[in-house]
């Protein structure tokens, strides 16, 4: 009866009392067999004698049998919830209660703690007595909040699962007030290589090839400033690629950087490697220290055609009046990003007559640049912000003066609108490697362009050693 009693104490917590005493009474009926096969130990070896999964010494005085029940305890745990983990077993019996709870959209603490079974005045404690609580007024959809408390349901950590790599724990001490911890994982990286031949588009041929979208958006913006990938494009291009990819406990969890990459177009090879500058700076170059960066990108969207370029003698489709066009318009639908083609400052976001939403970027003294009939702005864009070449300002529409979805663009130097596609090329290129630094840039770029160049071409990915030490 001890048996049953010990096994009953056990399940207590996971099963109905009747199920208790079924599982009590066959472990020790369990327990009896294993003490008449101990004493009939020669007869019974002429019947038959399983092979032991473990072997577990004893002495005379324990129980027969007995021994295996922490393996019972775990599969009668496992019959009810697959999910459940050793640490969720031994917290369960340590009287420790953990929940997991996922951010969903309009969620805010207090509506968290309360599906948690956790008051106002749990919130306040945590808030009003912890450091480094913004990532509490912070969080955002798919973020998990996992929940620790005792018996008496007194809650004692509280950790926030921003990622797979980075958490925060709130720990309450014996004063009752709050703890704050950071919790960083660093993930195993690994460097890859994989190719592509285009025979229809950039796109579709990384996409066959495996590789990643957002590391093809990147690749076609590193090389932004010296191929146009709508018009130059043609088949049998071929690119290369060599990128990180970040793993933890094995398992794939992101990728990483773009170490170096490789274009033929129409028979002429463009180079970039990554290089890191003694400021901590990284941008892309040639193998001879050239910034891969034009001043301007060729085209400020993924447009699918060019529906009207630069003119100063166009009819124009609306007023049906011989008009300049101080522009050029790319037919692209609606909802396409567009992106600042330098860095620069925003003098203009807002509705302008003829131009709908417009935006207008200042660069430096001498240039600026106008995006019209937008559907929308990018978060943060306004009057005022500072934007980086390539990133999103807003999407294409057809506010203002225009038949369909498209975006006009236009281009100013010393004031004078020039025509972007044709002025382009003689524009400056972005910094390139400083002369005092030519030696040290050699050295970091040698292993990704040996790399790079004697890779043998395939379209299947190809693993080649440990990351470059670069940020």
């Amino acid at each position: 009866m001890k048996v049953i009693e010990k096994a009953n104490r056990i399940l207590d917590p996971f099963l109905p009392r009747q199920h208790q005493l079924t599982l009590g009474f066959l472990l020790c009926n369990l327990a009896v067999l294993g003490i008449y096969a101990g004493l009939t130990d020669e007869a019974a070896s002429d019947v038959y004698t399983p092979d032991p999964v473990v072997d577990t010494p004893g002495t005379p005085d324990e129980v027969p049998g007995f021994s295996a029940l922490p393996e019972t305890e775990f599969a009668v745990t496992e019959l009810f919830d697959d999910q459940q983990t050793d640490d969720d077993f031994h917290a369960r019996a340590s009287g420790i209660d953990l929940q997991q709870i996922t951010v969903k959209s309009g969620d805010n603490l207090s509506l968290i703690f309360d599906r948690a079974g956790f008051g106002p005045a749990e919130v306040y404690a945590l808030t009003s007595s912890a450091t480094d609580t913004d990532v509490l007024t912070r969080l955002y959809p798919g973020y998990e909040l996992l929940f620790e408390s005792d018996s008496n349901n007194s809650l004692l950590s509280v950790q926030v699962v921003e990622s797979a790599l980075v958490s925060h724990l709130f720990t309450r001490s014996p004063d009752q007030k709050y703890q704050y911890e950071r919790v960083t994982r660093t993930p195993e990286t690994r460097q890859v290589i994989r190719d592509a031949t285009i025979t229809d588009s950039l796109f579709l041929a990384a996409q066959r090839s495996e590789i990643p979208a957002g590391i093809t958006m990147e690749a076609a913006g590193i090389f932004g400033g010296v191929i146009d990938f709508i018009l130059d494009v043609r088949s049998g291009d071929t690119f290369r690629i060599l990128y990180e990819e970040k793993y933890l406990d094995g398992e794939f969890i992101d990728n990483g950087r773009i170490l170096a990459a490789q274009f033929t177009n129409q028979g002429v090879t463009h180079t970039a490697l990554r290089y890191t500058n003694a400021r901590g700076e990284s941008n892309f170059y040639n193998p001879e220290g050239e910034s891969m960066r034009k001043a301007f990108l060729l085209n400020p969207v993924d447009f699918t055609r060019i529906s009207s370029g630069f003119s100063l003698s166009r009819k124009h489709p609306i007023l049906n009046t011989i008009r300049a066009h101080k522009g050029t318009d790319y037919a692209a639908p609606r909802g396409t990003p567009v992106v600042a083609t330098a860095d620069g400052r925003v003098t203009t976001a807002g509705r302008n007559g003829s131009f709908g939403n417009l935006v207008v970027i200042k660069h430096n003294d001498r240039f600026e640049t106008k995006y019209a009939h937008l559907n929308s702005y990018a978060r943060g864009i306004q009057n005022g912000a500072r934007v980086r070449q390539g990133q999103v300002i807003g999407y294409v529409g057809s506010t203002g003066s225009a038949t369909g979805p498209h975006l006009h663009y236009e281009f100013l130097m010393d004031g004078v609108h020039r025509n972007s596609r044709t002025i382009h090329q003689s524009l400056p290129k972005a910094e390139s490697v400083a002369a005092t630094e030519l030696a040290t840039f050699h050295d970091q770029i040698s292993p990704l362009l040996a790399q790079i160049d004697t890779h043998t071409p395939t379209n299947q990915i190809a693993f080649v050693g440990p990351p470059a030490a670069q940020e």
